[in-house]
């Protein structure tokens, strides 16, 4: 059987970076709330902060875990799948990754050991401040990734010489034409999950009856955070899409589904995409609403599809639904948290069982949105790997189909794994809760974050 190893590469890095993103944008919000219990831990002198700040820091070890595990497999992919773009790219992005390497995960590595195992070996000043620097390290991680992979997308500050390109101004490699708008987006993105995961798990505790302050306090906070971010995230995603059209247009037309560039462009709540005909089935428009969006002017132009071979645009259904899945998502969060607020102001808050009973079951939601808004950014920037100069298609190892395929579900098998029972244990010490038998018995931790959902596990049983 013939099989496109192309294909099946663009697969295996879609599937194990769709994996691995969800573990850094829920760490990356996650140790800032950590942070921010323990200095109000510090502060006030209320212990409950503290064993929440102990029982979240317990639950970023297993995902901060997780994360490792599956990024260190994307490093190897660029050599073993992608060798041409290495070839091609590395001595721009290879050094931004470096970066991130020695400026952010060994420093994040370092302080979280301070933090797992610090609890009563340390000065109070020194646990709260190691916390603080694991938050600082997972935002600087976000700002070299980020920035590797907008120059990929927006490259500027380099030249190329014998086909490879060669950084000439790192100023202006780092700090590309997207890169501000995209780090300040997607570092804001990490920050909703972990802010919808705190809060369904708050809402969890008051539906059950079960550890009824720490529940509380949990769902003020996330409320509290989320109530700014998410409308804040709908302004930053309007600025990210204004910027994008200006170097990307033909990635906005692919979100838009808008053949036409010559006449102004409706906003398609919902339509079918027929790329071989180059116009939308079942269209249920809004009308002139893209132009008003993206030009702030009703009969406002902007690039179509059809401004460029077929062979130039990315797969336009698959970006198209993407985005929308994004933007449902992202809307559903800003009423979800303005009602919460809403609800608090009026004191009924914990009163209100169907809002808590629906929180609840939301803990997901930010994780896809994430992923949906990785996939419109990677496949919108389709055919190119780096845009403009380098196709996907020029950019893989010569390596066969079937050892791909191989390798792909191989790893659709461990991240299978090692995915259920990371969940498995988070839910062990969600189930646990922020006054297990663990820290009431020893006063620190354990040697091993987990092993407080595996004495969960066996007193359950």
């Amino acid at each position: 059987m013939d099989i496109d190893p192309v294909l099946l590469a663009r697969l295996q890095f879609a599937f194990t970076i769709i994996f691995h993103i969800i573990f850094p944008s829920f760490t990356i919000g996650l140790s800032a709330y950590i942070a921010t219990l323990g200095a109000m831990w510090l502060r006030s002198g209320n212990d409950r902060y503290h064993q929440l700040m102990r029982f979240w820091t317990k639950i970023f070890a297993v995902s901060f875990a997780m994360g490792v595990v599956s990024g260190i497999v994307l490093s190897y992919q660029f050599g073993t799948n992608w060798s041409r773009f290495s070839v091609m790219a590395g001595n721009v992005v290879g050094p931004l990754i470096g970066y991130e390497v020695l400026s952010a995960f060994f420093l994040e590595a370092t302080f979280l050991g301070v933090l797992l195992f610090g609890f009563n070996r340390v000065p109070p000043w020194l646990y709260i401040l190691s916390a603080a620097i694991v938050a600082i390290g997972t935002a600087i991680s976000a700002f070299w990734i980020l920035s590797a992979n907008s120059w990929m997308q927006t490259p500027s500050g380099y030249e190329v010489r014998g086909g490879v390109a060669y950084p000439a101004d790192w100023l202006a490699v780092i700090f590309n034409p997207s890169f501000p708008y995209r780090f300040a987006h997607m570092l804001n993105a990490a920050y909703l999950p972990t802010g919808f995961v705190v809060l369904a798990v708050g809402a969890r505790y008051l539906v059950a009856g079960q550890h009824i302050e720490e529940g509380r306090i949990m769902l003020r906070m996330a409320i509290g955070l989320t109530a700014i971010l998410a409308p804040l995230q709908l302004l930053l995603g309007d600025q990210h899409g204004l910027n994008t059209l200006q170097h990307q247009p033909i990635k906005i037309a692919a979100m838009e589904a808008h053949w036409d560039g010559s006449k102004p462009g409706d906003f398609h709540i919902f339509a079918w995409p027929d790329e071989k005909a180059g116009e939308n089935r079942f269209a249920i428009s809004i009308p002139r609403g893209a132009s008003l969006i993206l030009t702030h002017h009703m009969n406002g132009l902007f690039p179509g599809l059809g401004s460029v071979p077929a062979s130039q645009r990315p797969p336009v259904t698959i970006v198209f639904f993407s985005f929308r899945i994004m933007l449902a998502i992202g809307f559903f969060m800003i009423g979800a948290a303005l009602f919460g607020a809403f609800l608090w102001w009026r004191s009924t808050l914990f009163d209100t069982r169907w809002y808590l009973r629906i929180m609840a079951q939301c803990w997901w939601i930010g994780f896809v949105a994430v992923i949906a808004g990785w996939v419109v950014t990677e496949t919108g920037r389709q055919p190119w790997i780096v845009q403009g100069m380098l196709r996907t298609a020029d950019a893989t190892s010569p390596v066969p189909g079937e050892t791909i395929a191989a390798t792909l579900a191989l790893f659709v098998i461990a991240y299978g794994v090692v995915f259920s029972v990371g969940i498995y244990y988070i839910n062990r010490l969600i189930a646990q809760g922020p006054t297990g038998p663990i820290a009431e018995e020893t006063g620190h931790f354990s040697s091993s974050p987990i092993s407080a959902a595996g004495h969960t596990a066996v007193r359950q049983t």
